[in-house]
């Protein structure tokens, strides 16, 4: 029993390890060869997790093998554009001037269905208002509109706006992050005085408090009852 959790808290640990050499992404924002990766590592750690008779060092060669391997490309793939194109691919235009490019779609294997759901999780339920929608090497399409369907920006319509820069967390569940507090240029009675404002009476009682450059605080408390302020 022993050495069944010990080999799974080894193979667990060197699989997250793994996971983080390939970057910070979603399952599906992987390029193809990180998926292919991905699925050999998971079938790798799985049998000598199961088969005791198996040595470890069995599944953890050839895990390192293929980290190693991972990053070896990574490098190459960064300073040799070929590579690169060759095992991530291309972007390709699927729409053009409002027209769908047929021959990208049935390369790309993209459906008429697909790319009018794409759209619609863009925002955007008609054809004719998309310059160019871009099918990227993860799979998610880009959408850019054409210029008069873009919303105007503040900047556009010569209104002045502060901004609010990055917001600090300053309580998460129950517990004050008191570094934070301290790094937002505030102190105990400045969060005492938001806790009266908000009608809370201790950071226990706050599932989510957060202030951003400008002064303006976030609070949830722990009833999920929402307040700006």
């Amino acid at each position: 029993m022993a050495i069944a959790f010990i080999r799974t808290v080894i193979l667990y640990i060197l699989i997250i390890a793994g996971v983080r050499l390939m970057g910070k992404r979603q399952v599906g924002e992987l390029e193809p060869s990180e998926l292919v990766v991905s699925l050999l590592i998971a079938d790798l750690a799985a049998v000598p997790m199961q088969d005791f008779g198996i040595p470890l060092l069995t599944g953890v060669i050839p895990i390192f093998t293929l980290l190693a391997l991972t990053m070896i490309l990574s490098v190459l793939t960064m300073k040799s554009t070929r590579l690169r194109v060759l095992l991530c691919g291309k972007p390709s235009i699927v729409v053009r001037d409002g027209k769908p490019d047929q021959r990208e779609m049935r390369r790309n294997r993209f459906t008429v269905d697909e790319l009018l759901e794409e759209l619609r999780m863009n925002g955007y339920t008609d054809l004719t208002q998309i310059k160019y929608a871009i099918l990227e090497t993860n799979g998610k399409l880009s959408v850019l509109p054409y210029a008069d369907q873009v919303p105007p920006t503040s900047r556009q319509m010569g209104v002045r706006t502060k901004d609010p820069g990055l917001p600090r967390v300053i309580i998460s569940d129950g517990l004050l992050l008191k570094e934070n507090l301290t790094a937002a240029g505030y102190d105990d009675q400045w969060l005492t005085r938001q806790l009266r404002r908000h009608h809370v009476h201790s950071p226990a009682h706050v599932f989510l408090m957060t202030v951003d450059e400008l002064g303006n605080v976030y609070l949830v408390d722990g009833d999920t009852k929402e307040a700006k302020g």
